[in-house]
């Protein structure tokens, strides 16, 4: 089955009690128990919710997974798995990460006394050199944010299971629709569905995807005791989103791409992030691990005065926080995504006041690329 075909009918798509043609929102926080000594599979929503299951059983499958947790948001997911570890533990993590998983190992792990050492992602010598006799997990996120740097993903997978060590991926860029990271050995699978999953720009929602029994029990365990749970018409619209993510995902990145070649070409561009393109760094360990270059790019526009004059002119992309809807998204890291990490980190990390991510909808293409260039005269 193809992945097209999977987003359909890759798990029950159908409510099982009369057939219609969506699962049924089971709106209800308690079901009522009819033998008081044998309690049903459904006793309090916290617990379990029939919405809530089948949208876990359709994210795995797209995954290739076994099991699904969903959860509040994707940092909710985030959290969830970061917190399944100990004080006394330490977690290897790629050193351009999101922004929000940053403050949150940051600020919240070293109060648990869990310890994170950041590496360079691209260089499998310091993952390995990284490594602690107390050294638990391994968290990738590949493509990075917002510079979209690439990590290879077997390669970490290889140390790690010399050492025993847990890996973990913000798999949130990419989608299962072009890289799969638990068919490549990765033990803990995360997406903020929030993003392309859901694609409407109207949810927010997380979830961890795995294959093993117990890291399932943990997750799970960890969704029930913490109650970050999503709602059930998040959980619903997420389960009509995935519906479409397949045309949605190759309208926008067949544009993502052509929008990051004229880009590069611009003389008003300074740089352009994008793993489709030869001049990437790490492409072709990306084009290894994954099938598209995706449907977000970011480029640096020199310096903020050049940032403003360029949003202003813009015509069809929003300008908000976030990715992955319908619509095209111009964001502003410093501000946005990365306002909560530090200013000499954000630079090391090539994330400059000149540097403007955007998510690729499914305007026309041709619209998208005229409004780009009418908005680059303006600088």
């Amino acid at each position: 089955m193809k992945f097209g075909t999977k987003t359909l009918h890759g798990y029950n798509m159908l409510a099982p009690d009369t057939g219609a043609s969506s699962i049924s929102i089971c709106q209800a926080s308690t079901f009522h128990q009819k033998d008081i000594n044998n309690l049903q599979k459904y006793i309090y929503s916290r617990f379990g919710n029939p919405t809530r299951e089948a949208l876990e059983e359709a994210i795995a499958s797209l995954e290739e997974g076994k099991y699904g947790v969903a959860f509040a948001s994707g940092v909710a997911a985030i959290s969830a798995v970061l917190l399944m570890f100990s004080k006394g533990d330490h977690i290897v993590m790629c050193k351009d990460v999101y922004g929000g998983t940053f403050q949150l190992v940051s600020e919240t792990l070293p109060r648990f006394g869990i310890e994170v050492t950041f590496v360079d992602e691209t260089n499998l010598e310091e993952w390995e050199s990284a490594i602690q006799p107390n050294t638990k997990a391994f968290y990738i996120e590949t493509p990075s944010n917002p510079t979209l740097k690439i990590t290879d993903i077997q390669g970490v997978v290889e140390i790690a299971k010399r050492h025993n060590i847990l890996t973990a991926i913000d798999n949130t860029f990419m989608t299962p629709q072009y890289q799969k990271p638990l068919t490549l050995g990765v033990d803990i699978v995360i997406q903020s569905a929030t993003k392309f999953l859901n694609g409407h720009s109207d949810v927010i929602l997380g979830a961890v995807i795995v294959n093993d029994e117990t890291l399932f029990e943990r997750l799970h365990k960890q969704q029930v005791m913490l109650g970050g749970l999503p709602g059930i018409e998040e959980c619903w619209l997420v389960m009509r989103g995935l519906k479409t993510m397949a045309i949605r995902m190759e309208k926008s990145t067949n544009s993502a791409l052509k929008i990051a070649q004229l880009l590069e070409k611009h003389p008003k561009i300074n740089k352009v992030y994008y793993p489709g393109l030869e001049s990437h760094q790490g492409y072709e360990i990306h084009k290894k691990q994954a099938t598209s270059g995706g449907a977000v790019l970011s480029f640096d526009l020199g310096n903020a005065e050049n940032v403003k004059k360029f949003a202003d002119a813009l015509k069809y992309p929003i300008i908000a926080v976030s990715l992955g809807g319908v619509e095209s998204i111009l964001s502003y890291p410093i501000k946005m995504s990365h306002a909560s990490v530090p200013e000499e980190e954000r630079l090391k990390q090539g994330i400059t006041e000149g540097l403007v991510r955007l998510s690729v909808g499914i305007e026309d293409t041709d619209d998208l690329i005229n409004d780009i260039q009418n908005a680059l005269n303006n600088i």
